[in-house]
């Protein structure tokens, strides 16, 4: 994070000032803006009936599950458009990436950097 003083900011790591629209110190390259996190849309792995897509839409929304499932199967009852709901939910489930779990991210780790016999 940088120090601002009027249009002039200065780097906290090595105090070098530098341009107000800069994202990192020309000097020694530390960041000069704080890293946003963004969400990301995923199939739920704890919040799930079928697949998982109506869970990771509502914790993608932050809103019950419960919501998500009843707009989605009322939706889908219209006339025509149970197959288009279906479709959807089909479409969904291939298309959204599984949500990544400690434990499959620390198996993952772990075969990388595993010896080799």
């Amino acid at each position: 994070m940088a120090l601002q003083g009027g249009d002039v900011v200065y780097c906290n790591h090595c105090g070098v000032e530098v341009a107000s629209d800069s994202n990192y110190c020309s000097a020694c390259g530390a960041g000069l803006r704080p890293r946003t996190s963004h969400k990301q849309l995923t199939l739920s792995a704890t919040n799930k009936k079928l697949a998982g897509v109506c869970g990771g839409l509502a914790e993608y929304l932050d809103v019950d599950s419960t919501v998500v499932r009843l707009i989605w199967v009322a939706l889908s009852v219209v006339p025509g458009g149970f197959v288009g709901g279906v479709v959807a939910y089909a479409l969904a489930w291939i298309i959204i990436p599984k949500q990544r779990t400690l434990a499959a991210t620390s198996e993952t780790a772990r075969a990388v950097t595993a010896p080799a016999k």
